[in-house]
């Protein structure tokens, strides 16, 4: 079993043999992949060393103190905190190694294609087909997915399409990974409240995709999507931040410099935020450690929910704090970003986006049921199109 003193000397091995600042990033980048230093509880080969998820600490302490460059995970957060345990979990040895080393050092970045206009909430009724090609057995694939953040910059996406209409909703779903760059693929800009353009919609148009990218058995597609889906709560919800990170940020900073915006009332409203953002702060800590026993739960969906309610409150707190000024914005300039920066643009952005933050990654009305049933093990509402095969659903 490799220890912290044997991760501490393999990552100043590294270190002497690519100093950071003699080194080009991507090399630097692809030699840590290498030295299984990337996440080190991956098996040997694929990026890690087979050592416990909470080691990684270590070795990440060791490389921020030397100044060494990090993969930019907000950029590629999709690839990270959802593509990669997917394919982890269930592609094949080859999968593995073609898909997850370039995903780490962000050489390439991933997409989802899940929700569709008429799948979101409900995502078991999509509605995108895939049909195999009787003779070259790849998947013919025609349909729309919206909300796609990324898609723009994408070079794969993680797919979700149905591929047997004759079985309930949930059975006739099968996995794939998407090439964006291939014919038929057709990505549009949604332009959202803020102005910008983060996510998109997508269109395939007879998109081929070989058989040898299905993730998982034919038809197995919403057993591998919950792994997708559980990952993806608690890379949104559960995310690593100090105390005063996040939104609760910016609104004590300012509660500090501007006195003379202070009530008694916000002040009320401050300190009750500022003790559930520490909570929140403190719970996704925990739930980071019981990770390490293995797969993301349920408890991953109450994370989200916690985020999303807070971002939205410290945000319309903020506002209010600000007065006047908080009624101003930046840049109405549309535009499509690389990611979501919350913190480096003004008051009435981070009101604004924040709206999305109870939509993305299940809406709070979806992740409530999760929890009811599956955490707090309440009845589960009636479902009467269990059984009912998809092409007989009303729609």
């Amino acid at each position: 079993m490799i220890d912290a003193d044997e991760l501490r000397t393999r990552t100043r091995a590294l270190l002497a043999a690519h100093p950071p600042a003699a080194t080009d990033r991507g090399a630097f980048l692809e030699a840590r992949f290498d030295a299984g230093l990337a996440w080190v509880h991956y098996p040997e080969g694929l990026g890690g060393l087979g050592a416990p998820r909470s080691l990684q600490a270590v070795v990440d302490a060791e490389l921020e103190a030397a100044g060494a460059p990090d993969n930019d995970p907000r950029r590629i957060g999709i690839g990270l905190g959802m593509a990669a345990p997917t394919v982890l979990g269930f592609g094949t040895e080859e999968q593995k190694r073609r898909f997850l080393r370039p995903l780490w050092t962000g050489e390439e970045v991933w997409c989802q294609l899940f929700s569709e206009p008429g799948a979101g909430s409900d995502l078991a009724a999509l509605g995108t087909r895939a049909v195999r090609d009787g003779e070259s057995g790849d998947w013919v694939v025609n349909g729309q997915k919206v909300w796609t953040s990324s898609a723009h910059t994408a070079r794969w996406a993680i797919l979700i399409a149905r591929t047997d209409p004759d079985l309930p909703k949930h059975r006739g779903i099968t996995y794939f990974v998407c090439d964006m760059t291939d014919p038929g693929v057709e990505v549009r800009p949604l332009r959202q409240i803020t102005g910008e353009a983060e996510f998109n919609e997508v269109f395939l148009t007879d998109v081929r995709i070989p058989d040898a990218h299905r993730l998982g058995e034919v038809g197995d597609g919403w057993k591998v999507a919950q792994t997708t889906l559980m990952n993806e709560r608690v890379s949104i919800g559960g995310m690593r931040i100090p105390r005063e990170g996040g939104m609760i940020g910016p609104v004590a900073a300012a509660w500090r410099d501007r006195p003379d915006l202070r009530t008694h009332d916000l002040h009320q409203r401050l300190l009750k935020l500022w003790v559930d953002a520490e909570v929140a702060r403190l719970t996704g800590e925990r739930l980071r450690q019981q990770l390490v026993a293995g797969q993301p739960g349920p408890e991953g969906s109450g994370m989200k929910l916690g985020f999303a309610r807070l971002n939205q409150e410290i945000s319309g707190l903020e506002v209010e704090l600000l007065g006047e000024e908080g009624l101003l914005y930046d840049d109405w300039t549309m535009r499509r970003p690389e990611l979501v920066d919350f913190v480096g643009r003004d008051a009435g952005y981070r009101y604004l986006r924040s709206k999305g933050n109870s939509i993305e990654g299940g809406t709070s009305e979806v992740l409530l049921n999760i929890v009811a049933e599956r955490v707090l093990g309440l009845p589960a509402e009636p479902r009467t199109d269990k059984d009912v095969a998809w092409k007989d659903l009303a729609r």
